[in-house]
């Protein structure tokens, strides 16, 4: 019976190792979100024409500028693994936490069944360059999904350093394709006479639809947040990581707007898979193919493993507090990661990369995060105003607040418009989940959840409570 009990105390404190620095939050952030530039993102083009597609990107850039602000300042003080979910808890209360922390999971967990999906048809692609038609993707969905999920249960250390690689590598195809472009190893000349031509297609009204996808250039950005409880100085990592994430992709995110635009006609660019690697097929330059492939491969790749260890940290984090079953809230005894929640994500991404088609997953991934990006708005306030600027120390504090709050807010609201237009069947679909899934945590699961064990922060007490 002792060595039972020796066992269980052993297990409870066992905790995520401190390994990482703010390259490796560079590389999370910006690792998940690359594969926006390389695919995605052009569905706004399709919804409203190039100058459409251009409003949504710098629009979208603002809304996750404000995320990146807000997520710095909070993530930075409650320094616990599950980002936005251990906020929510922390800040608002227990029906909040468990809704936020569904948004992450649902949103990274669809995000990479998304990036699978893409390695598929780019596979499929290339294979039919070459003259091999009708390659099955499905065997190399799954092999990417489980090859990951293997990476992510044996470290985070290696998992993100391998990330840092290779999306560094994605970062630079870009640039070199327009730096390539500009000066000539193209056989077509950039044309943007459809911004003069047909500036907006479908009018105003396709401006406010394309703001869709274009959240798909910077979707997961607040995934940095997932590794607070892994960082070794999450006062000056988080911080650094995110809003040097966020500036790398309004770069990369403006310049494969100009080079594709100005090479591919909006017409199938709206349509296109992988259009970046496309845009690289129409200069005729082989070295650029392959460059443009591997940068691909790379960013989905990226994608997909830092979607893995995100989700799995939020669904690890609600495990802990028992807000799910306690049997996911494990730590490894040698890899010290949340093996059985990376585990048990696995066929739920499986499931989504193989039985919906692209455009779908992605959207079921933006409404998830749109939904969080909203509740962010509410928690930054509640935060300032329990907590004011003296009361406890911060490892950032972001300006200009509560504006960024409101811009967020505000984008918010037009983004659920913009959804509305092309899925709102989806957009009902979705709020219908999270409204069952809520009903089921008040009045079944909530009753296990030890609410003064949840609450980690040496905080004094709220102003006015």
């Amino acid at each position: 019976m002792s060595n039972v009990t020796a066992t269980e105390a052993s297990q409870e404190r066992l905790g995520l190792l401190r390994v990482l620095g703010p390259g490796h939050v560079w590389a999370l952030g910006v690792g998940i979100v690359l594969v926006g530039e390389y695919m995605g993102w052009n569905f706004s083009v399709g919804k409203g024409g190039m100058i459409a597609g251009l409003v949504a990107c710098w629009v979208a850039g603002l809304l996750y500028t404000c995320v990146a602000m807000i997520d710095s300042e909070v993530t930075s003080t409650v320094a616990a693994a599950g980002g936005q979910y251990a906020q929510a808890k922390h800040i608002v209360g227990p029906l909040m936490a468990f809704n936020v922390g569904l948004f992450l999971v649902m949103a990274y967990t669809m995000l990479e069944a998304a990036n699978a999906i893409t390695i598929g048809f780019l596979l499929d692609t290339v294979a039919g360059m070459l003259g091999h038609t009708g390659l099955n993707q499905k065997p190399f969905i799954i092999l990417t999904i489980l090859a990951l999920a293997w990476l992510n249960y044996r470290g985070v250390l290696a998992s993100l350093s391998f990330n840092l690689v290779i999306t560094a590598f994605a970062f630079v195809a870009i640039i070199v394709l327009f730096l390539a472009v500009q000066f000539g190893a193209s056989a077509v000349p950039l044309d943007f006479s459809a911004v003069t031509n047909e500036p907006l297609p479908y009018g105003w009204l396709g401006v406010v639809a394309a703001l869709h996808f274009g959240l798909w250039y910077y979707l997961g950005i607040e995934g940095t947040c997932q590794a607070a409880e892994e960082v070794r100085s999450p006062a000056r990592s988080l911080p650094f990581g995110t809003m040097a994430g966020i500036m790398t992709l309004l770069i990369a995110a403006t310049l494969t707007w100009y080079v594709c635009s100005g090479l591919i006609p909006w017409e199938y660019l709206g349509n296109a898979g992988t259009p970046l690697f496309d845009a690289a097929r129409v200069t005729g330059n082989t070295g650029l193919m392959v460059l443009l492939f591997i940068g691909t491969a790379f960013a989905t790749t990226a994608s997909a493993n830092g979607c893995i260890n995100d989700a799995s940290r939020a669904w690890f984090s609600m495990g802990r507090d028992r807000y799910l079953p306690s049997w996911f809230g494990a730590v490894h005894p040698r890899y010290r990661t949340p093996y059985r929640s990376i585990v048990f994500l696995v066929p739920i991404a499986l499931i989504f990369a193989l039985g919906a088609p692209l455009d779908q997953v992605i959207t079921f991934s933006i409404l998830s995060g749109l939904l969080g990006y909203t509740f962010m708005t509410f928690n930054m306030v509640m935060f300032r105003k329990k907590w004011p600027l003296g009361t406890i120390k911060r490892g950032y504090v972001h300006p200009w607040h509560p504006l960024p709050a409101l811009v967020l807010l505000v984008l918010c609201a037009a983004t659920y418009f913009a959804v509305f237009l092309g899925y709102g069947t989806q957009l009902i679909a979705m709020l219908c989940f999270y409204i069952i899934a809520s009903l089921w945590f008040h009045f079944w699961r909530y009753r296990f959840v030890k609410r003064g064990d949840q609450f980690t922060m040496p905080w004094p007490r709220p102003q006015g409570y």
